[in-house]
């Protein structure tokens, strides 16, 4: 009896432990873990977007994107995107250069060939304006390192049958324009499924849901989001067809003068 009770005893400190191990788990450390959840070296995909006003009224747009990891430790990113339809955007490019280094700008440039101009986005912009009539914005569209947010863990809760941790993020970036966003990521594998981003008043501003998540080629992607403004009740979907990863891709493609030509 003495030998059960100190094997229970065991057990119990043990499980205790683990417990414990898992809570200490900081909002910090899993959102790191979240940006180095491996997603190739290199990335294709097809995009359709499909945007809805307040008053219901529909456009779509597709487009095509490359992107590439780069850098020492292939943190910094490169990715290209060309419109195909409809006609009144076609060729319109968009050109990023994500740093992972905090305090140095990302380098944006966006291509309208109906101007023939070249628009280079600065980095107050890309913090406040929007993508292409989308709901997401410049900021959005590229990577941020996990240190330009203080994060948070405020809980574990369940979503659609899915443990998630529930993380707050602060940005330390004052030209951002939301004061927090909370973030749902799925524990199995590390994948947002809802993040809510809230005004300067602490008002929520805008709501993005990912699903349709699924493993190609090894790695987790969500093929649709859905962004929404709540406070215009403006709608982004964003639709991902024929992901490919590691595919045979030159850093020489992801210049301005390859995004000036307005095709691939």
């Amino acid at each position: 009896m003495k030998q059960i009770k100190i094997n229970i005893m065991i057990a119990l400190t043990l499980f205790a432990a683990l417990g414990a191990s898992a809570q200490s788990q900081s909002g910090r450390e899993i959102m790191q873990k979240v940006k180095d959840r491996p997603n190739g070296d290199t990335r294709y995909s097809e995009l359709t977007i499909k945007l809805i006003s307040k008053k219901g009224k529909e456009r779509e747009r597709k487009l095509k994107s490359y992107s590439m990891d780069l850098g020492v430790n292939k943190k910094d990113i490169k990715t290209l995107m060309f419109f195909e339809y409809p006609g009144d955007v076609k060729g319109t490019g968009f050109l990023t250069w994500d740093y992972d280094e905090i305090g140095k700008d990302d380098d944006k440039w966006l291509y309208l060939p109906a101007m023939k101009k070249t628009r280079r986005i600065s980095g107050s912009s890309a913090k406040k304006d929007y993508f292409m009539g989308t709901d997401f914005t410049y900021d959005d569209m590229g990577s941020r390192n996990v240190d330009e947010d203080n994060h948070k863990l405020l809980k574990e809760e369940t979503v659609e049958g899915q443990k998630c941790w529930v993380i707050e993020s602060v940005s330390k970036d004052s030209r951002d324009i939301y004061s927090k966003k909370i973030s749902w990521i799925r524990q199995n594998n590390l994948m947002a499924i809802k993040v809510e981003y809230y005004d300067k008043v602490g008002k929520l501003h805008r709501e993005l849901k990912l699903s349709e998540i699924v493993k190609v080629d090894g790695f987790w992607i969500a093929k649709k989001m859905y962004m929404k403004n709540v406070q215009t009740n403006h709608q982004t979907y964003l639709f991902i067809e024929n992901p490919k990863y590691n595919i045979d891709i030159n850093e020489s493609l992801f210049t301005v003068a390859k995004l000036e030509k307005g095709s691939f």
